[in-house]
């Protein structure tokens, strides 16, 4: 049995669970919500496998990979009504696969601008709004 890396997205250890919430296993990727929530609705999708790079992908897996993403942005259009979402992938610090679908949202926070990452202050919800969230988003999909 071969190691996993040293990667939350693998390991789903508390790294993970410290920024974000699973909400449904795709395809080939897992959606989570990510808890800091100044854009209502920001998720991000990780691939399943351990890859840097998007284009590391297979071509079959990369189309399956790209549907999810899809699926997701679509999922918290339907569920937020944002004016836009935007598509980061991003991951300098950690080798993974990821996309982070920030919904933004005209007159709102960063609204034609690129989004904080990490923005200060954080706006994080109550258990009850991460479960009215995610639930929104889990009749999209």
């Amino acid at each position: 049995m071969s190691e996993l890396p040293d990667c939350f997205y693998c390991r789903k250890d508390q790294r993970l669970h410290d920024l974000m919430i699973e909400i449904a296993p795709l395809g080939v990727s897992t959606l989570y919500l990510f808890k800091e929530q100044t854009h209502p609705g920001r998720c991000v999708v990780a691939y399943r496998g351990h890859v840097n790079e998007f284009f590391e992908l297979p071509e079959a897996e990369l189309t399956l990979y790209s549907r999810d993403v899809a699926r997701a942005a679509r999922a918290i259009k339907t569920a937020f009504a944002p004016s836009k979402i935007n598509y980061g992938a991003y991951s300098d610090k950690l080798p993974h696969l990821h996309f982070h679908l920030v919904p933004k949202y005209q007159g709102g926070p960063g609204f034609g601008n690129t989004f904080e990452m990490l923005p200060s202050p954080k706006k994080l919800l109550s258990d009850g709004e991460y479960a009215s969230t995610i639930k929104a988003i889990k009749a999209a999909l």
